[in-house]
């Protein structure tokens, strides 16, 4: 449990972060509402017309890679931290693990998912 202090006080440093920064926005921000600051905002768009609308595959894909390529790091960091622990086979699942989302980066590259028009 000792080495995960380390990710631990990381943690708690960037909610402290968080905080202050948001604290320090809330305390010495400029308060000037005016018509436009008071307007729902939905994504760059204009909240006016009909919400039923048709939204390229495309976005979908760029989400679907980050929400990938950031559980690799969720999952690898802690491997990481222990791996002298696991030895070879820590290291074949880490590289089997590794290599499954190389396939699936590859097989997203060649499907076009990562050419944004």
């Amino acid at each position: 449990m000792v080495d995960y202090g380390a990710l631990f006080v990381l943690f708690l440093f960037g909610i402290a972060l968080a905080g202050t920064i948001v604290a320090m926005a809330t305390l010495f921000g400029k308060k000037l509402p005016n018509r436009y600051k008071k307007q729902v905002y939905e994504a760059g768009s204009e909240p006016l017309g009909d919400a039923r609308i048709r939204i390229n595959v495309k976005f979908y894909m760029v989400a679907i890679s980050f929400v990938m390529f950031d559980l690799e790091t969720v999952f690898l960091m802690p491997w990481a931290i222990v791996a002298k622990e696991f030895g070879g086979a820590g290291l074949a699942a880490a590289m089997f693990f590794v290599g499954v989302l190389v396939v699936g980066l590859i097989y997203e590259w060649r499907k076009g998912g990562l050419e944004w028009e």
